[in-house]
C-alpha cells in the first residue's frame, strides 16, 4: 500500500465496548480527531466513529469492534491513512517519506549519499545518509549542518559535522 502513511499503532483495547488505544507515530496526533477511517496493513478499512486524546494516547471508537475481544485482536497492528489525507505542513517542514532517496550533497555539489531516514533523539533529529558503500553517515538536523532541503530540485545540501 504505497499510497498510505503509518500514523499510529494499536497498543491495547480500552474498556469493554471495543474501543482501542492507539499510540500516535506522528508529530500531529490531533489529526486523529478529524479522521473518518483508519487502514490496517492488510488493507482493511476501519470506520472511525470517534477519537479523543488521553495521556499521549488516542482513544478511538471504531464501528468494526464492539467488545474487548474484537479490540484485542487488533493489538499490535499499525494504522495508516491515505497519503493524500495527511495534513499540510508549515513552510520549511517535510514528511520524512518525501525525503527518502534524495541525494545528500555538500555545498560544493559533491554527492555523499542518499537520505535514508531520521533518528529522533529528543532534542534534534539526526539525518541518516547512506554513502555508496552502504555506510551510514549521521548528520544532526541543525542550521549549521543541513543547509537546504529542496524537494523540487531533489537534493539535500549538508555540511558534515566536525566530530571532536
Amino acid at each position: 500500500m504505497d499510497n498510505t502513511t503509518v500514523i499510529g499503532k494499536i497498543v491495547a483495547p480500552h474498556g469493554v465496548r471495543g474501543d482501542i488505544r492507539i499510540m500516535a507515530l506522528t508529530e500531529t496526533p490531533e489529526q486523529f480527531l478529524k479522521l473518518k477511517y483508519l487502514l490496517l496493513k492488510d488493507g482493511t478499512k476501519l470506520t472511525l466513529k470517534s477519537a479523543r486524546m488521553h495521556k499521549r494516547m488516542i482513544l478511538a471508537t471504531i464501528a468494526e469492534s464492539t467488545n474487548m475481544d474484537e479490540a484485542e485482536k487488533l493489538r499490535g497492528q499499525e494504522v495508516s491513512i491515505y497519503t493524500k489525507d495527511l495534513p499540510p505542513l508549515p513552510e520549511g517542514r517535510f514528511y520524512v517519506r518525501d525525503l527518502v532517496g534524495l541525494p545528500a550533497v555538500l555545498e560544493d555539489g559533491t554527492e555523499i549519499g542518499k537520505f535514508k531516514d531520521t533518528l529522533q533523539t529528543g532534542s534534534k533529529d539526526v539525518f541518516i545518509i547512506v554513502d555508496p558503500e552502504g555506510k551510514e553517515i549521521l548528520i544532526p538536523c541543525t542550521e549549521e549542518n543541513v543547509k537546504e532541503i529542496n524537494v523540487v530540485e531533489k537534493r539535500i545540501v549538508v555540511c558534515l559535522p566536525e566530530w571532536d
